[in-house]
Order: C-alpha cells, then sequence, then structure tokens
C-alpha cells in the first residue's frame, strides 16, 4: 500500500517561496504508470489540482499556477516536492500530495498539511 506523508512550513511570508516535500513508502516513485499529485484545498473551497510528476519524469502543472509552480523529484529518496513562489494569502490551504496508482485505478493521498501565507 502507497503510503504519503507530506512535510514542509505550517507558515510561510507573502512573497516567499513555499517548499513542499512529499515522502512516499510502499512503492517506488519511477514504478510504472504511478503518478505524484499535488492538489491543495483553500478554505471554503473546492479541490484545486496543482500539477504532478509521472513515473517517467515528465511534469504538468495547472495553467493558473504554471508561471510560479515546479514539481520535482528525488528518486534517490523517494520523495517528490512542489515549489510555489511569490506566495500570497491566497494560497493558504490545506496542501496535499497524492498517488494515481493506473493498475489500480485507486487514488491514494496523504493526511495533508496546512499551510498558512501570512505576515
Amino acid at each position: 500500500q502507497v503510503q504519503l506523508q507530506e512535510s514542509g512550513p505550517g507558515l510561510v511570508k507573502p512573497s516567499q517561496t513555499l517548499s513542499l516535500t512529499c515522502t512516499v513508502s510502499g512503492a517506488s516513485i519511477t514504478t510504472n504508470y504511478y503518478y505524484w499529485i499535488w492538489i491543495r484545498q483553500p478554505p471554503r473551497k473546492g479541490l484545486e489540482w496543482m500539477g504532478a510528476i509521472a513515473y517517467f519524469g515528465s511534469t504538468s502543472v495547472s495553467p493558473s499556477l504554471k508561471s510560479r509552480t515546479s514539481i520535482s523529484w528525488d528518486t534517490s529518496k523517494n520523495r517528490f516536492t512542489l515549489q510555489l513562489n511569490s506566495v500570497t494569502p491566497e494560497d493558504t490551504a490545506v496542501y496535499y500530495c497524492t498517488s494515481w496508482v493506473d493498475a489500480t485505478k485507486f487514488w491514494y493521498w496523504g493526511q495533508g498539511t496546512q499551510v498558512t501565507v501570512s505576515s
């Protein structure tokens, strides 16, 4: 079973960069047909797909966030990261790392981590 754990700061100042890491256990992030996805949920709003990195290393980012978002990974440590630049209070949300396993059509979720952008 895939397990995911988000880590990173809970509080970030406006204009700074948010960096979150998702540590994966139970599967290699390079396993065929596994996708590693960042999703967030601002307060009183729905889920927002932010971006993903595929098992072969290609990335995709939401068009609304592309200019200030990057996703990367460290396969030696079996983890992937989200970097969000120039944050504003509108970026306050619970951030989730997730995994889509195509073979089983199962979507694993981490527990989420609260990130607050405030001065």
